[in-house]
């Protein structure tokens, strides 16, 4: 990469089935140690539960969380309250949630945008620690998830969103 220092690295914990509960107490220290020494700027948790998040938080700062689910809302909550950003992986959906088209669609059709720009829109105007990270495969892509930044969601499209 040829850099000096990392900004942001992830202790990524468990599979893709979640969090096995435990210890990361000796692999967060090694990345501690590191930030201590200047080579990663920011240290973030994945794939964490509440017992791990707050055993990593009591041996360095957090700067974010990078869970499967944008929708869990204790450790939002959590992150909200200390300033930390919670980074949803499969923000759209790509882990199995599934998405409700009609009423994305409805939404979608008032502000003419596609379904996945109002919902990115959802999940920004959600929480401001919730950061989203949509993967996309082309410019084109790039370019609508980028254009949801600028949408606008009423109160009114949020209660229709969250049904």
């Amino acid at each position: 990469l040829g850099l000096d220092r990392l900004d942001l690295v992830y202790l990524r914990v468990g599979g893709m089935t979640g969090p096995g509960g435990e210890s990361i107490a000796e692999r967060f220290e090694v990345l501690a140690g590191l930030r201590e020494e200047g080579l990663i700027r920011h240290l973030g948790v994945s794939n964490v539960d509440a017992g791990q998040f707050a055993e990593a938080r009591s041996i360095a700062p957090v700067a974010a969380v990078q869970n499967q689910h944008a929708d869990d809302m204790a450790m939002l909550a959590e992150c909200e309250e200390a300033g930390i950003a919670y980074v949803p992986y499969f923000p759209l959906g790509g882990g199995g949630n599934p998405l409700d088209a009609e009423r994305l669609g409805k939404v979608a059709a008032r502000l003419g945008a596609t379904t996945t720009q109002v919902q990115l829109a959802s999940l920004l105007a959600f929480s401001p620690s919730l950061l989203a990270i949509p993967g996309t495969g082309s410019l084109d892509h790039l370019e609508e998830n980028m254009a949801a930044g600028g949408l606008v969601l009423t109160a009114e499209d949020l209660a229709v969103l969250r049904g």
